[in-house]
């Protein structure tokens, strides 16, 4: 910054109140000065910055998944939110792996951001630790914290159970599976209870839940191999509790006898993947509003970094909606 004060001939301070109070400067000095920052390639030093005012106009975001497309949602959402307060968002992924998920809080702590969104890996440890992070806000995304010692925003996850299977049996679907696992999961859990509450409310209609080993194509495959062992007319409707394992069951079933989609079987995804509606089938999902979820907790993290630790701790709940396709509906539906 010296070095720009002298090759602009002003002071220190006009320096520093051009990059962070332009409104204190006359526009001819500020062109004067912005000039030999391009001129010298000076690049502002966020880091020590935040060190010297103990403030900083970063926060970060750890995701769980950045392949899959839910969580870049979130991302864009936090991202729009963040922007309008004037602040910038980093965004890191742990790749579903606790060891990177631990480092990469580590570091957005190290680096002093001024808060930290966190859409976990599902373990015990988030779900009851109240030590996350030592002093840097912190808010979940797509995670409610048992301790309650968190702000969260999380989706409605029995109500999109149940809303997958009601559209199925709505279409006249009576001999349901719902395929989904492990169990651990605490979403998975909560889909499948919401899944069986509506063919509770349904005499004459069945689920059977095919536990997965996982929530991605593979495991949907294997969960299609073992519907296919077990003979067409077994089921007529298939809810996932992912749009990957939905893909997965389809490229196994779809095409053979008694297994055509949707005739045969009328499947519903979940999560609204971006892929799902380009797939050779699209297919039919639960959407949960990721970018709504990424501005909601955008929002929460502002209000605790602008209020401090006296800031309640509310978790916001958002209903997901059904979005369906031809996996359902067949030839009804038509592409936008």
């Amino acid at each position: 910054m010296s070095d720009v004060a002298r090759h602009a001939g002003v002071a220190l301070g006009t320096v520093s109140n051009t990059m962070n109070n332009p409104d204190k400067v006359s526009e001819a000095t500020r062109r004067k000065v912005q000039a030999a920052i391009a001129e010298l390639g000076f690049i502002r030093n966020d880091a020590a910055r935040s060190l010297a005012t103990g403030t900083s106009s970063t926060i970060g975001i750890v995701l769980a998944d950045l392949s899959n497309s839910f969580f870049v949602d979130i991302a864009r959402g936090a991202d729009a939110t963040a922007r309008q307060h004037g602040m910038n968002l980093i965004i890191a992924n742990s790749d579903v792996d606790l060891a990177k998920q631990s480092m990469n809080i580590s570091l957005f702590e190290e680096s002093r951001v001024a808060g930290v969104l966190l859409a976990p890996l599902d373990t015990a440890y988030v779900r009851g630790s109240a030590t996350l992070l030592r002093s840097t806000p912190l808010v979940l995304v797509n995670f409610a914290a048992e301790s309650g010692h968190y702000a969260g925003v999380v989706a409605d996850e029995e109500h999109g159970g149940y809303e997958a299977a009601q559209h199925l049996i709505g279409l006249g679907r009576t001999r349901l599976a719902f395929l989904g696992g492990p169990l651990l999961l605490t979403a998975v859990a909560q889909r499948l209870e919401g899944a069986r509450a509506a063919v509770a409310a349904n005499p004459g209609v069945t689920l059977e839940h095919i536990e997965t080993r996982g929530l991605n194509i593979p495991h949907g495959r294997h969960a299609g191999q073992d519907i296919l062992a077990r003979g067409a007319g077994t089921f007529d409707g298939l809810v996932a509790a992912s749009d990957l394992l939905a893909v997965g069951a389809i490229q196994i079933l779809d095409g053979k006898p008694g297994f055509d989609v949707p005739t045969d079987l009328a499947v519903v995804g979940y999560d609204n993947n971006h892929f799902a509606s380009e797939s050779a089938i699209p297919v039919s999902t639960i959407s949960q509003h990721g970018e709504e979820m990424g501005r909601v907790a955008a929002q929460l993290l502002m209000n605790e970094i602008q209020g401090g630790p006296t800031t309640i701790k509310q978790t916001v709940v958002i209903k997901p909606d059904l979005i369906p396709r031809r996996s359902s509906l067949g030839d009804a539906w038509r592409r936008d």
